[in-house]
């Protein structure tokens, strides 16, 4: 892991930092230790709010975008290609010394690589724990930054969940909704606002918080949706604290970092009954192989399977048992 590869790379001279000036780091999550480096010139680069804020109460300088000059920038890749790309476009733009490119198989790191290979001078590479790490100078990596998308009616962007069109488990859990949403509605992990603009075409419905971890996906979210009734709120959904609704709507992530981690749906589901009125309902799209049954039962009086398919289930769960 980054932690790993990085340390040893610096032990082992196969990269060298500036001995001064503002160092980037971009991509790395609350589980990376960044302790090998020189914290006091750390700036952490994350739009991610839980890492953000991880990061901030260890002490160290964090931003939601890069704001150079940096001697160099250290990248822990994504595993989206446009957003990797686009990390590496825009800490070059910003970056007077080397990119430090470090990345897991599954992350693509061979691939880009061979990309960087192509257009920048690329230092010795170092493998370790199924990854590389390696440095780069120079290249030209504007054409690497992407514009928005454009599709049915709506904008997405490189990286966020769903970035080529609309997920087709929040589309089958829109569907599934009444025609009639009385009250507050809180859309937990809203992302670039699908769910919350289908639901302020409901009857009934007096406001929608949007409460979004991925400052991108939530800046599209306000693109997407320009209704007065629509807050849009960059929080962790399973620590969110807002007024009681009377309804929430979720499709949850299941995944952590970069790994599949279906507690992550249960802390959702978990934290939406807390978040709902003694009488609030919990609509609810997993994929179909997710064991969400159980916590289900345990948080809520009353659950129902309402839709499910190849893919999707459905579930509607009303009056928590652990309500504010």
């Amino acid at each position: 892991m980054l932690s790993d590869r990085l340390t040893l790379a610096l032990d082992t001279g196969t990269i060298a930092l500036p001995g001064e000036g503002r160092i980037a780091v971009a991509g790395a999550t609350a589980r990376d230790d960044l302790s090998m480096l020189p914290r006091e010139r750390i700036t952490v680069i994350s739009h991610f709010y839980p890492d953000y804020q991880a990061f901030k109460t260890a002490g160290y300088n964090v931003n939601i975008a890069f704001e150079g000059p940096f001697v160099a920038t250290i990248i822990a890749l994504p595993r989206a290609k446009k957003a990797a790309q686009e990390m590496v476009a825009k800490a070059a733009r910003a970056t007077d010394g080397p990119l430090i490119i470090d990345g897991q198989k599954t992350s693509g790191v061979a691939s880009m690589l061979k990309a960087l290979k192509a257009r920048a001078l690329v230092g010795e590479v170092l493998s370790k724990a199924h990854g590389k790490i390696f440095a780069v100078t120079g290249g030209d990596f504007s054409d690497w930054l992407h514009d928005e998308t454009h599709i049915d009616g709506f904008v997405t962007a490189p990286g966020v969940f769903s970035a080529d069109g609309i997920d087709p488990g929040s589309a089958a859990l829109a569907s599934a909704l009444p025609k009639v949403l009385k009250g507050r509605v809180i859309d937990l992990g809203a992302g670039w606002g699908y769910l919350s603009h289908a639901v302020l075409q409901r009857e009934g419905v007096t406001h929608v918080d949007l409460v979004e971890a991925d400052a991108v996906a939530l800046d599209l979210a306000r693109k997407n949706i320009t209704d007065s009734r629509a807050t849009f709120l960059w929080d962790d959904a399973t620590t969110y604290v807002g007024e009681a609704a009377d309804h929430i709507v979720t499709n949850p992530p299941f995944h952590t970092d970069r790994t599949a981690n279906p507690d992550l749906g249960r802390a959702f589901i978990r934290h939406a009954a807390k978040l709902l009125k003694p009488k609030g309902t919990l609509w609810l799209v997993a994929n179909r192989h997710l064991p969400y049954e159980s916590t289900l039962e345990e948080r809520f009086q009353t659950v129902q399977l309402l839709n499910q398919s190849a893919s999707y289930k459905i579930y509607t769960a009303t009056r928590p048992k652990s309500p504010r």
